[in-house]
C-alpha cells in the first residue's frame, strides 16, 4: 500500500537531505519501490539540487518524475524561506499543488519520501507553517536532530510541538555530524532518548554516522515498511 513519510531537521543545515538520500538507497537495496520528494527548493533552477543528491547517492538517474516536476512542484532561485523566496518571484505556493503531486507519486510508488524545507516551522505562505501542512496532510515524521551546539533545545521544541498538535513521530535520526564533541554528543543522544522513552515510547531512535566519499551507511530502517499508516485510511 502506498505511503509517505514527511522529513524535517530541527533547523537548516541538519543534514535532512542527506538522510532522505539514505533512507532511499537503503529501501532501494532491498528492493523497495520508492521515490523523493522536496516539498518547495529555494536558491535553485530547473531540477532540484536536493533532488539531484537524493538520486546520487541512491545510485539512480533523475526519474521523468523529476523532469516533469512532479517530485518538485515549487523551485525558486532565491535562497530564503519558501514564502519569500516565491514573493521574490512574484508569485506564491499552493500546497494543494504539492499534496496532490505527493498523491500521484503514492499511486506509482511503494514509498515516497517527501522532503520539507527548512524546519517545521518554516512559512509556505504568510499564514501557512510547514507544521500546519504536516498536521492537515496527516503523514508520520521523521525528524533529523543533530550533534551541534543547541541541538537539544531545538530537538525538544519541535518533538513538543507534534506532539501538542498530534502529529506522529515515526522516527528521530541523530546526526553525528557536526562531530565537534564526542562527550557533549553521547549526552545530546542520551537527553533526548530519555525524552522519546518518557513521551514518545513508539518513535524509532535512529543514527546516521559520519558519511565519508561514497560509503554510505544504512540507517536500518526496515521498520518503515511494516510501520507506516495506509495512505488509503489517512486521505
Amino acid at each position: 500500500m502506498n505511503k509517505t513519510y514527511f522529513i524535517s531537521g530541527i533547523d537548516t543545515d541538519c543534514g535532512k537531505t542527506m538522510v532522505t538520500s539514505l533512507l532511499a538507497r537503503e529501501l532501494h537495496q532491498q528492493g523497495i519501490k520508492v521515490i523523493t520528494q522536496k516539498m518547495v527548493q529555494t536558491g535553485s533552477s530547473e531540477i532540484a539540487d536536493d533532488l539531484r543528491e537524493h538520486r546520487r547517492i541512491t545510485g539512480i538517474d533523475l526519474q521523468e518524475v523529476d523532469l516533469d516536476h512532479t517530485t518538485c512542484p515549487y523551485i525558486f532561485q532565491f535562497p530564503a524561506s519558501p514564502h519569500l523566496a516565491a514573493r521574490m518571484e512574484q508569485t506564491s505556493i499552493d500546497p494543494e499543488v504539492i499534496s496532490r503531486s505527493t498523491t500521484k507519486l503514492e499511486e506509482n510508488y511503494e514509498l515516497v519520501l517527501l522532503e520539507g524545507a527548512g524546519g517545521l516551522m518554516v512559512p509556505i505562505q504568510d499564514e501557512l507553517l510547514t507544521i500546519d501542512y504536516l498536521q492537515k496532510e496527516g503523514h508520520p515524521l521523521i525528524l533529523v536532530s543533530s550533534s551541534k551546539l543547541g541541538s537539544i533545545n531545538h530537538t525538544l521544541l519541535s518533538l513538543e510541538a507534534c506532539l501538542n498538535r498530534k502529529i506522529p513521530v515515526a522516527a528521530l535520526v541523530y546526526n553525528h555530524l557536526p562531530n565537534e564533541n564526542q562527550f557533549i554528543a553521547e549526552e545530546s543522544m542520551q537527553v533526548l532518548k530519555r525524552y522519546l522513552h518518557n513521551n514518545s515510547p513508539e518513535t524509532h531512535w535512529m543514527e546516521c554516522p559520519e558519511v565519508n566519499g561514497a560509503d554510505f551507511p544504512a540507517l536500518g530502517c526496515s521498520w518503515m515498511t511494516a510501520s507506516a499508516p495506509n495512505t488509503e485510511q489517512r486521505r
